[in-house]
């Protein structure tokens, strides 16, 4: 199948994509890298009346970098951060993460925005940056507000992204020296979307422990103070971490093994100097 007829625009600014997104008279889609939104389009999944692509906005594709965190724009690629064009503030975290997304074809093409705006329970960047304690920064009609990543996701397929909003850019706090980082997904096979992903950051410096759990049913389990799971010293309390799982629903035995699995592997790597 093809696409059914569309208009297409580019706009040079963020005022005009948020002025396109609030006709009502017709059905507005965002486009950029189009690694998701190419294939429904297709299949006709989905049949937008006007495709906008936001590729040629300049702050959209903005890289600021200070000492406390790194501020990337929407329309930065997988690629960009898997080939350090993009200043890293994580130690290697974000890129690591970077190279290990679908295919090298698809990195190139795909943004981070448009992972983050798909919502897709198993993509890597929602889980990773919700780990590092990421804010994304949204623009609409009412102007620019903030929230976490890990708040973002608000279930499949489904953000926190309002009538005419955009996403603009995404937060990175830096990490410190002494940042342990682990990060790990389960595939079927090399390229597809994870089974299970597991993440942890342990940073004494700046007092964060936090654990995420995802490629889940629905938005990844966000532990904001992982502390209690790792008692006094690093080894990960499984049993606990199963109860995160049973307690946000999951019921299927075999997909808990797998995600627990993807979180212990996770944790092993946080715990190497």
């Amino acid at each position: 199948m093809k696409p059914s007829r569309f208009d297409y625009e580019r706009p040079a600014d963020l005022a005009t994509v948020i002025r396109l997104l609030q006709r009502e008279d017709i059905n507005v889609k965002i486009v950029a890298g189009s690694q998701s939104l190419g294939p429904m389009l297709n299949m006709r999944l989905v049949q937008p009346d006007l495709l906008v692509d936001i590729t040629g906005i300049a702050a959209l594709k903005r890289v600021e970098v200070d000492a406390d965190a790194l501020v990337i724009g929407a329309c930065v690629t997988h690629a960009d951060i898997e080939d350090m064009r993009v200043p890293d503030v994580t130690g290697g975290a974000m890129a690591k993460v970077a190279r290990g997304i679908a295919y090298r074809a698809v990195r190139s093409r795909g943004t981070v925005g448009g992972s983050l705006a798909h919502a897709d329970p198993s993509a890597d960047w929602i889980s990773c940056l919700a780990a590092l304690g990421a804010q994304v920064l949204i623009a609409g009609p009412d102007g620019r507000r903030e929230m976490p990543v890990g708040d973002f996701m608000t279930g499949v397929f489904e953000s926190a992204l309002g009538p005419a909003e955009v996403l603009e850019a995404v937060r990175v706090p830096r990490l410190s020296g002494r940042a342990r980082w682990g990060f790990h997904k389960l595939c079927r096979k090399t390229g597809e979307l994870a089974q299970a992903i597991g993440v942890v950051l342990h940073d004494p410096e700046r007092a964060v422990c936090r654990l995420v759990i995802g490629a889940t049913e629905a938005r990844p389990i966000v532990v904001g103070d992982a502390h209690s799971l790792f008692g006094n010293g690093r080894q990960l309390d499984v049993e606990a971490a199963h109860k995160l799982l049973v307690d946000a629903g999951h019921a299927d035995a075999l997909d808990n093994q797998l995600h627990i699995a993807a979180l212990k592997r996770a944790a092993a790597s946080a715990e190497q100097p």
